[in-house]
């Protein structure tokens, strides 16, 4: 009688395997109800702002998933792991963008009101520092393997989109510079526009003004809050089908791996 070697069968999700917290379900659910309790009794006696309380519940959630991090690492090896802690962390970065566009096209609030739920982090400098971050990490793991056309079409997306807040960080600065050299220091120079957009470099440049660019829908048009709204949305697309292809490739060759095991006989 021979036993043959059994190959699991691929997920028809492999990103929902990846992502799923498994034996850190009950650990993610404790410490997302008391963060929540602890943030209802903060803002309702305490009156803590929205980002106070909101960065109390990430910090909390960050507990279960370092465990679920690290068993990525020994499940999946690095790339997998690598690839787990960014879709998580651009998973959030899309809820505060998601936020900021409900506050300001659906509660009518001013585009300055519309800072999302973690307010501070809603900065020239945190959005320079994230996004090259995050480009970072893309080019680690590309490095280590994590290699197909829609990566490489992530890391073209991603550096653009660093670049334009780079820009804006450039700006930024200038723009206190100038405002000290006046003696101001009480002015924010944040959400300045970038290359594209509403009074952006394309919009105010002679090389594009009236040119066919200047007429595609939303290009110069946009407010700096869509445009990165979209900025994002792109870049989160990519991540997902970049990581659904090595995940999908990395279950079949592992699955092709086992067939190729020698079968053993009783």
């Amino acid at each position: 009688m021979s036993n043959q070697s059994i190959t699991p069968r691929q997920p028809t999700f492999p990103l929902l395997t990846l992502l799923n917290p498994r034996e850190q379900w009950g650990f993610l659910l404790l410490m997302l109800a008391v963060g929540v309790g602890l943030s209802w009794l903060g803002v309702q006696q305490y009156e803590w702002p929205l980002w106070g309380a909101s960065a109390l519940v990430l910090a909390l959630l960050l507990l279960p998933m370092a465990f679920k991090w690290r068993a990525d690492w020994q499940r999946y090896g690095q790339i997998g792991m690598g690839l787990s802690f960014l879709l998580t962390a651009q998973g959030f970065h899309t809820i505060e963008h998601l936020a900021q566009w409900a506050q300001y096209h659906l509660l009518n609030w001013t585009a300055r009101e519309s800072s999302g739920l973690l307010s501070p982090a809603n900065s020239e400098w945190v959005h320079f520092t994230w996004n090259w971050l995050v480009v970072a990490v893309i080019l680690v793991l590309i490095m280590v393997g994590w290699r197909n056309h829609w990566a490489w079409l992530l890391v073209i997306w991603a550096v653009a989109h660093a670049a334009e807040h780079s820009y804006m960080f450039v700006r930024y600065l200038q723009v206190l510079n100038r405002l000290a050299e006046m003696g101001i220091t009480s002015v924010p120079a944040q959400g300045l526009p970038g290359v594209l957009g509403q009074g952006g470099w394309l919009a105010q440049s002679d090389l594009t003004r009236n040119t066919f660019l200047c007429r595609l829908p939303g290009l110069t048009t946009a407010v700096r809050l869509d445009v990165h709204f979209w900025w994002n949305a792109g870049e989160l697309l990519l991540l997902l089908a970049a990581a659904h292809h090595y995940l999908r490739h990395a279950w079949e060759q592992k699955g092709v791996s086992r067939k190729q095991q020698p079968v053993i006989s009783t």
